[in-house]
């Protein structure tokens, strides 16, 4: 009987089976898919009941020699050895647990155990999903631009070229001495997402910057985990915080304006990138704490944190971030009902609250840092608050 293989959930187990690599994949509606090789031989479906005891029981077909006994001593051709079909019963029991996330399995060959073993998110993080096979596709003008754009990010050199026509755009529209600083500031941010994809362990292939667009991280390689989903984004803010700071101490330091500029605006800069609007940094944090909670209540709990916010941001006059939070958020809620669709593992409930304070954290130190340094009476200064309450 034909299946319709959907690739859109967790892979959360991976094995040798009798030759063949046996893989289970999830998701948090319910659903289990098991494939043998490239064949798939069990299947459960969504139920309101997504954890616990899991019994996927699958046949396997072998080739055996059976020998017939031969009274004479010479054998004619009819007489060699039959090839006849044996059935193997298979069972994979599985004990799943999604927040945290931990499974216990047993494999088990003609009720003998063959395999135990657990896994947890550390070992879903570790991971290489598995890429579904590629059709090959048509010639078109679509597919020739995207080869082409593949082998500029390859080379070398287009780093440069973007860089320098980065320095230029901006130098054109400000200053040579802005331009600087403002790379500086974007260069810092983007390693901080480098950074954080080096600790999981990921290949990166470096920074690239696009005039008027801001900088780009990028990576080869795919993530399994919300959690990777939320460091990886929020740790190019916080390096964008992290450099607000130096500039700061810098102006206390020497009184040089220069630095406090640089301080406010490059907060500025990382503010904007934690808006909760995709494909922004904060985007990307929200929605993977939102997707995360698997209940109405959890939802409930994302949305008052979020109307608190817009609360805040009218009641202090910030209209601008206001309007940008109140969007983000509904474009999270809108999205809500497909997070059981997704592939990656989402937080416990420890990485909800975590990943919550860090982005809050994070964003009300940068906004402090651009009301301290409007406060100081500099009309450059306190340019970034006035748009923050435009």
């Amino acid at each position: 009987m034909p299946f319709e293989v959907k690739r859109l959930f967790v892979e959360l187990l991976k094995i040798d089976c009798l030759g063949k690599e046996l893989r289970l994949e999830g998701s948090m509606a319910g659903w289990q898919q098991l494939f043998w090789g490239d064949t798939l031989v069990s299947v459960k479906q969504a139920s309101a009941d997504n954890e616990g005891l899991r019994i996927h029981n699958f046949e396997l077909t072998s080739q055996v020699q059976q020998h017939k006994t031969r009274p004479e001593p010479e054998a004619t051709p009819q007489d060699e050895d039959d090839v006849t079909p044996t059935s193997i019963k298979v069972s994979l029991e599985i004990d799943l647990m999604w927040q945290p996330f931990n499974i216990d399995y047993r494999l088990i060959k003609d009720e003998a155990v063959i395999a135990t073993g657990s896994r947890n998110s550390k070992d879903i993080e570790r991971q290489v999903p598995v890429k579904p096979v590629q059709t090959k596709k048509q010639f078109s003008l679509v597919g020739l631009a995207s080869l082409g754009f593949k082998l500029l990010k390859s080379a070398k050199v287009i780093k440069v070229v973007l860089a320098g026509a980065s320095i230029a755009a901006y130098s054109w529209l400000f200053s040579f001495q802005f331009a600087l600083a403002l790379i500086a500031c974007l260069v810092f941010h983007e390693y901080g997402h480098i950074r954080a994809m080096k600790y999981f362990g990921m290949k990166t292939k470096g920074i690239y910057l696009i005039p008027f667009m801001g900088g780009l991280a990028l990576s080869d390689e795919k993530i399994n985990t919300r959690w990777q989903d939320v460091v990886i984004s929020i740790m190019g803010p916080s390096f964008g915080l992290l450099m607000s700071i130096l500039s700061l101490v810098a102006y206390w330091l020497t009184g040089n304006v220069f630095f406090a500029g640089l301080a406010a605006f490059n907060a500025l800069l990382n503010l904007f990138n934690l808006l909760p609007i995709l494909p922004l940094d904060g985007g990307h944090i929200l929605k993977s704490i939102s997707f995360s909670m698997n209940s109405i209540l959890g939802l409930g709990a994302c949305i008052a944190g979020a109307a608190i916010g817009v609360y805040l941001s009218y009641t202090l006059g910030l209209a601008l971030l206001g309007f940008l939070l109140l969007i983000g958020s509904l474009e999270i809620v809108f999205e809500w009902k497909t997070r059981h669709q997704s592939h990656l593992l989402p937080l416990d409930r420890y990485g909800q609250v975590f990943s919550t304070l860090w982005y809050f954290l994070t964003v009300g130190a940068l906004i402090a840092i651009i009301w301290y340094l409007a406060g100081s009476g500099d009309d450059m200064l306190g340019l970034p608050l006035k748009i923050l309450q435009s």
